[in-house]
């Protein structure tokens, strides 16, 4: 039984080169989840272990992630055909999405990395729009990445853009378990 119920789904956008957009838009679906919401998460351009992940799992029913059908390295790390695989995949995730929430059964959808895979340009800045224009009224959407394209940020009801001051990578400090992932 749902706690709360959205009149109007609205946008939220988290850009900009600063650590924690990812972890923005999972606390606000962790927010919606816990008022009754049905939540989405799709990750794109991501498979690799988290803290978050191994979180949402515990969840159960009512928040689901839906990630790539194969690990995907880093897109500097990537050659041509690796790229094109990964586009390829990226694609796959965003019609997938579409599917899925025309089922009805989400109140958030959180498209995390999206913004990443329309700069790199695996998908069209058009096919996000228009998933973002076509989606059911009451479904809040979530766009998390580093540069919002200006098409975005204009339908966007929120844009919170977080910037990097100092951060220990460049101090030559990896990713630490339960930190960075």
């Amino acid at each position: 039984m749902k706690e709360v119920k959205i009149m109007k789904g609205l946008v939220h956008i988290y850009s900009g080169d600063g650590k924690g957009k990812t972890s923005a838009a999972i606390g606000l679906g962790i927010r919606a989840f816990g008022r009754g919401l049905n939540v989405l998460l799709v990750q794109f351009l991501k498979s690799a272990d988290s803290g978050e992940i191994r979180t949402i799992q515990k969840l159960g029913p009512g928040f689901e992630v839906v990630r790539g059908r194969k690990p995907v390295k880093f897109l500097c790390d990537m050659n041509e055909k690796e790229f094109t695989d990964a586009a390829e995949q990226q694609k796959e995730l965003l019609e997938t999405t579409a599917k899925k929430i025309k089922t009805g059964t989400y109140d958030m959808l959180i498209l995390d990395e999206i913004l990443g895979v329309i700069e790199n340009k695996m998908i069209d800045v058009g096919s996000v729009e228009e998933l973002a224009e076509g989606r059911p009224e009451t479904l809040e959407l979530v766009l998390t990445g580093r540069i919002a394209p200006a098409e975005l940020a204009q339908i966007a009801d929120y844009h919170s853009e977080i910037k990097c001051v100092r951060h220990p990578m460049e101090k030559g400090v990896r990713a630490r378990k339960g930190i960075e992932n």
